[in-house]
């Protein structure tokens, strides 16, 4: 499917930019009427403990990891390869296998094979892909076969534009049973606040790909708008979805994303106040931070950082905001993924071969840490 609005430009500018500094109530359906996918297992706010393990080491450049089901291959893995284009498959203990590479990927500056989602419904096992190809970025989905094999790629969304810097690339199936992803400006700046491209955005689809109903406007996949270059997405215990986003050259930020939204870039970069705009939850200097993915773990969200080279733990406060620890600053390298394993443990993904940083013994690899309820104090 290629991309398309069809809406009038008219009422999508009204719906998507008016009136924005108040959150729109969500359609129903949507994640903040639905219940989370990570539901807390009766701990409260938690905190990593003691030395995180290594679950895998000699990746390149990996970028998404989505565990397969316990009832099937307990504590199993697929990880993508950015710069590969390859599909990992990661076993209980530690080993890798290439289940094949994903035809079309076209790697370049950060773009690459990135995100990946797994759906199981009635018409069978999907491993969904976003990745750049030769003239877009581009989501399509394989049958995942008996035996992990998989089948020839279909086009969910196509079209999408490409650029050696903000790509996007996350995708995940929300709690409503839709798939959503991160798009970035792909460098076009005034993409972001035009609501007939699909760039700085990011996307409601159903899992072939067209527009759900009670999407914000009916027709357009626009699901909230304003972004430079988001790559994270998490849903919190009542189904509210958040956002990671890469700044320029002052504040990335976490963005509680609501139906419609409007987040301000280009016209403003983290909290500025400014009317008709959402304000970051959380913003860093983009030393800190250059956050990737999110995840949420009994009460508690957790932020990849790139350039920052740390997982960020936030605490969600009274006023809305998070509150923000940093863990394992420059022990690993740079972080890519974050992700709540089987077994309890967090899960983080290190992205040393990825061309921006230096790889250690083992890189890239994959760690794992104990959680524990939050320490006061």
């Amino acid at each position: 499917m290629s991309p398309r609005i069809l809406a009038p430009v008219a009422i999508l500018v009204a719906a998507l930019l008016a009136g924005c500094t108040t959150p729109p109530s969500p359609p129903a359906g949507s994640p903040a009427s639905t219940p989370a996918p990570n539901a807390p297992s009766g701990r409260g706010p938690v905190q990593p403990a003691g030395d995180p393990v290594e679950v895998a080491t000699g990746l390149t450049s990996p970028w998404s990891v989505v565990l397969l089901p316990e009832s099937e291959v307990p504590g199993e893995a697929l990880v993508s390869e950015r710069d590969t284009g390859v599909i990992q498959h990661l076993g209980s203990d530690g080993t890798l296998t290439a289940l094949g590479t994903v035809p079309g990927v076209v790697p370049g500056g950060e773009g690459g094979l990135m995100g990946l989602a797994l759906l199981e419904d009635s018409t069978g096992r999907w491993l969904y892909a976003y990745f750049t190809a030769a003239s877009d970025n581009r989501i399509v989905r394989m049958p995942l076969g008996e035996g992990l094999s998989l089948g020839e790629p279909e086009e969910v969304l196509t079209g999408l534009a490409k650029a050696r810097t903000h790509n996007g690339g996350r995708i995940a199936f929300g709690p409503d049973g839709m798939l959503y992803a991160t798009v970035g400006d792909a460098t076009s700046r005034e993409s972001a606040q035009d609501p007939q491209s699909l760039n700085g955005k990011i996307l409601r689809m159903t899992p072939t790909g067209e527009a759900p109903g009670d999407n914000p406007l009916r027709g357009s996949l626009v699901y909230s708008m304003g972004h430079r270059n988001p790559q994270g997405l998490a849903w919190d215990a009542a189904g509210q979805l958040y956002a990671a986003e890469f700044g320029q050259d002052t504040w990335d930020e976490v963005n509680r994303i609501v139906p419609g939204g409007n987040y301000g870039w280009p016209e403003v970069e983290g909290a500025a106040g400014a009317e008709g705009y959402i304000d970051p939850v959380a913003q860093w200097a983009t030393d800190d931070a250059s956050p990737s993915a999110l995840a949420y773990i009994d009460g508690t969200f957790f932020l990849a950082g790139l350039g920052g080279e740390r997982v960020w733990a936030l605490y969600p406060m009274a006023d809305g905001r998070l509150d923000a620890v940093a863990w394992f600053e420059g022990e690993f390298g740079r972080v890519r993924e974050v992700l709540p394993a089987a077994d309890g443990t967090l899960w983080f993904v290190t992205n040393n071969t990825d061309g921006r940083g230096t790889p250690r013994p083992g890189d890239d690899r994959i760690l794992s840490v104990r959680l524990v309820e939050l320490q006061e104090g």
